[in-house]
């Protein structure tokens, strides 16, 4: 899958919760979104762009696929991952 599509998918989950008043649970919301619905390759695809500079994405979505990375390091140190 082409990171475009990537970038755009994890911009239009973070639209619709852009209404959510309490910034860090949008920012999970979206998050946890892509960790149960996406394939591995495409959450490693994205964490990988946002490593990259992240271009495209929004500000919510950028700082999701940030707790996405944080959490997969988490579970690397832990050998859960």
């Amino acid at each position: 899958m082409q990171i475009e599509n990537l970038v755009k998918m994890v911009n239009d989950i973070a639209v619709f919760f852009e209404a959510e008043p309490e910034r860090r649970v949008a920012v999970h919301s979206i998050a946890d979104h892509v960790k149960k619905f996406w394939d591995p390759r495409m959450r490693r695809a994205i964490i990988q762009h946002n490593r990259d500079g992240g271009f495209g994405l929004s500000e919510l979505s950028r700082l999701a696929v940030h707790e996405l990375d944080e959490e997969s390091h988490s579970l690397l140190e832990c050998g859960d991952g």
